[in-house]
């Protein structure tokens, strides 16, 4: 008896697609694993915030005459100069003008302000730092906030590869000098980019001739008479 090629052909086809699922099957448990993976670093973080918030409440707990003040988003801070007359903050569409100190929750001064310079920030439209990014939007004209940040708010588990290191809560002080929508800072750039125009201003007053002098000829001598 023949055995028939294609019989044999199909036989080795369902085998093949059998063995696959076989194996398709077999990695199921390292979906499970790699859950298990994402929920124990999900517990990590957790425990990293809850410390980081301990070591800033022992910090504002160490002060007691500081009112601090706990923000939705996470943060806390406290007014060094508070401007309670004015209502208006910064909202998105503003230029802001400040200056900030970045130190360690030891009070050690990370970056001087001097460092740092003066600051122009666009609001919302610049990658700064996100405590800061909403804490501004909190300030008025003329005041001075300190704000602690957990690291999460800060510069997170990367530090800024410089002096800021991994997962490390700051305390940032905030000086705002004043904010303008970015139409009038644009006009006034634009005016302070055209150079001065010295303006000649010409005299028109009118200019009096001086009088004629009249020149009164001597009186004609008569000639001596010839005797």
């Amino acid at each position: 008896m023949k055995i028939n090629p294609i019989v044999v052909f199909i036989l080795f086809l369902t085998l093949m697609v059998s063995s696959c699922k076989q194996h398709q099957e077999a990695r199921r448990p390292l979906s499970q694993s790699s859950g298990s993976f994402m929920k124990k670093s999900v517990e990590r973080n957790k425990k990293l915030v809850a410390g980081e918030e301990d070591l800033i409440k022992k910090l504002m707990k160490s002060n007691p005459d500081v009112d601090y003040i706990a923000s939705s988003k996470g943060y806390w801070y406290s007014y060094d100069t508070e401007n309670e007359v004015d209502t208006l903050t910064p909202k998105k569409g503003d230029v802001v003008f400040f200056d900030y100190e970045i130190k360690d929750l030891d009070g050690t001064i990370i970056y001087s302000q001097l460092e740092l310079r003066p600051q122009i920030y666009y609001v919302d439209k610049e990658d700064i730092m996100m405590g800061l990014r909403d804490g501004i939007k909190q300030m008025h004209k003329n005041e001075k906030v300190t704000f602690l940040f957990p690291s999460h708010m800060g510069y997170g588990y990367h530090g800024d590869n410089k002096r800021i290191g991994i997962n490390q809560p700051l305390a940032v002080s905030v000086s705002l000098h004043d904010f303008k929508s970015e139409e009038e800072y644009k006009k006034q750039t634009e005016t302070k980019s055209i150079p001065a125009v010295k303006k000649i201003v010409s005299d028109t007053t009118p200019q009096v001739a001086a009088p004629i002098k009249k020149t009164i000829p001597a009186p004609i001598k008569p000639k001596d008479t010839i005797k």
